[in-house]
């Protein structure tokens, strides 16, 4: 679970934090009474598992594979979930509930301005998955393939973000800050600069780019953008002139 630190603003992830919620999630499904030896435990699976699905994927790793990396039994992993399937949606709803209920919490210093809360929106993001990075990646790779009830949950979380992103840019144009025609798309072609950021990660690190460097042109570019509107103008400009 990422957390802001009291005081500070700084995000920190703890996976006990995490574990914890999703225990509280499927208590009716886990099988383990004591809490402590069930978080422990769901430490171990969920690590296990986002380092074998980096390896191999997801579907392709056993049970068999999992029981072993975790050191639990077959019959042990069997207290905490009837099927992959419920494994991964212990997964999916932990990747995607502490980024939407951060983004939708945003400090009252920020809210009065749309740019700072644009900026503030861009920064926290980044940073969540800078914390999670082996859950968002894991999402990412395996959204594909994901069954329809958890592959909703996915469409429904990046649905969310760019709402959150949209009524920002919204009232940015509302009060003259941001001059765009097409805010939902806009907003949808900055979810993708966020992403990026740990979807090709390896790609950063061996240019030596860090979060602050990647957060700071992010938001210098989507600003520029922004305020010119130039892209968007071109596209709404030919589409009204030929319609």
């Amino acid at each position: 679970m990422v957390s802001m630190k009291p005081g500070t603003g700084e995000l920190v992830f703890s996976m006990d934090a995490s574990c914890g919620r999703i225990l509280e999630r499927h208590r009716d499904s886990i099988n383990v009474r004591k809490d402590h030896v069930a978080i422990a435990n769901l430490a171990r699976i969920i690590d296990a598992t986002l380092k074998l699905s980096n390896k191999k994927g997801f579907h392709a790793t056993s049970l068999r594979e999992l029981a072993k990396a975790s050191g639990l039994s077959m019959g042990g992993l069997y207290s905490y979930f009837a099927n992959k399937t419920m494994l991964l949606s212990m997964i999916i709803g932990e990747t995607t509930e502490p980024v939407i209920a951060l983004l939708q919490s945003p400090p009252e210093s920020v809210v009065s301005d749309p740019r700072a809360h644009l900026k503030w929106i861009i920064e926290t993001h980044i940073r969540v998955t800078e914390k999670m990075e082996p859950w968002f990646v894991f999402a990412f790779m395996e959204a594909k393939s994901f069954p329809p009830k958890e592959r909703q949950v996915a469409v429904n979380a990046e649905m969310t973000t760019e709402k959150i992103i949209a009524d920002v840019i919204e009232r940015g144009v509302s009060e003259g800050v941001f001059s765009v025609r097409e805010v939902g798309l806009t907003a949808s072609l900055i979810k993708p600069l966020l992403q990026d950021w740990y979807v090709k990660r390896a790609k950063y690190r061996r240019r030596g780019i860090t979060a602050d460097d990647y957060i700071d042109t992010v938001t210098a570019f989507v600003d520029a953008a922004l305020a010119s509107g130039t892209a968007i103008h071109t596209g709404e400009n030919h589409r009204l002139q030929t319609g």
